[in-house]
């Protein structure tokens, strides 16, 4: 489990097919609290370290994942944004996060409001999981959407969240990930 609050925005230093799936080499300063089996998010997408080095560690996403997120184009040098899970006893500053992306979405547009941006996006699929005012999860970050359609939704950026995940480098036509909150997705489930 997650809360949204990114810890870091690291470096993808190395990426590697492995068959149907991605070997991503991450550079943190992070790793040395890492161990091997711990559940890190990367843009919101919960992964398995699986080894460590001295300044970096690996995680491998499989092909499901990468169908569902936009883990599968980031390269050498792409920020990621990082958190470790949540421990228990601590604040749950965001919302309740799982670590596994619903869908992706594009930016359709960035815009600057002296202070915020102003983020809107176009979902890959349409959706009645974001509502307005409603929690979202976005490269894993906890956001607050709003102007929501079945279709599209904006987020505003404060310049501490924009200084310190990889939103101040997202721009129109990227994808980003998208995990709904948890509540909606039982409550649509018990619905159906």
């Amino acid at each position: 489990m997650f809360t949204g609050i990114i810890e870091r925005v690291e470096k993808v230093s190395k990426v590697e097919k492995e068959g149907s799936n991605l070997r991503l080499r991450i550079s943190s300063t992070l790793t040395p609290e890492l161990k091997v089996d711990q559940s890190i998010a990367h843009n919101g997408v919960c992964l398995t370290v699986e080894v460590l080095h001295m300044d970096s560690y690996e995680v491998v996403a499989v092909e499901e994942t990468l169908k569902k997120t936009n883990l599968g184009s980031l390269q050498s040098g792409d920020p990621v944004n990082i958190e470790r899970c949540m421990k228990l006893n601590d604040r749950l500053d965001g919302h309740i996060v799982q670590g596994h992306v619903d869908s992706t979405a594009e930016v359709t547009s960035v815009e600057e409001k002296e202070g915020s941006w102003i983020y809107q996006f176009k979902l890959a699929e349409p959706s009645k999981l974001i509502v307005e005012k409603g929690s979202i999860c976005i490269n894993g970050v906890s956001l607050t959407a709003f102007d929501v359609s079945d279709t599209a939704f904006s987020v505003t950026i404060i310049p501490y969240t924009y200084e310190h995940t990889n939103f101040k480098s997202l721009k129109s036509g990227d994808q980003v990930n998208l995990e709904f909150d948890i509540i909606g997705k039982y409550v649509q489930r018990l619905q159906s």
